[in-house]
């Protein structure tokens, strides 16, 4: 069975900043060798990609969206991807994913096309 847990969300102001966290866990699942994402979903809207990075990081992708100030990083000896999130803005309001898969690393996902989620962790963003 495998773990996500995400933590950092919270209420800010547009222009401050946030950095999401999410911790892995699980016997059958190896971090270091996951690509690893976040999503966010708005209220009526569909689940969106919002950035992945591969299993050493030399390999990362943004949506268009929060490109330039969005970072996604990830630290693979505490089995933790972050997103920090600077410049909010309120159409960032959003429940956040993590999520992870095994199949290898691509520019961009569909919801669907990942294996693992974790529960959300809400981010508001006041004007």
């Amino acid at each position: 069975q495998v773990q996500l847990v995400e933590s950092g969300g919270g209420l800010v102001q547009a222009g401050d900043s946030l950095r999401l966290s999410c911790a892995a866990s699980g016997r059958t699942f190896t971090f270091s060798s996951a690509t690893m994402g976040w999503f966010r979903q708005a209220p009526g809207k569909e689940r969106e990609f919002v950035a992945a990075i591969n299993w050493s990081g030399g390999k990362i992708s943004y949506a268009d969206s929060v490109k330039g100030r969005f970072t996604i990083s990830r630290d693979n000896a505490k089995n933790t991807v972050y997103l920090q999130m600077n410049s909010l803005k309120a159409e960032d309001t959003a429940v956040y994913y993590c999520a992870a898969t095994t199949k290898g690393y691509k520019s961009s996902y569909y919801w669907y096309e990942l294996d693992y989620w974790g529960q959300g962790t809400q981010v508001t963003v006041s004007s």
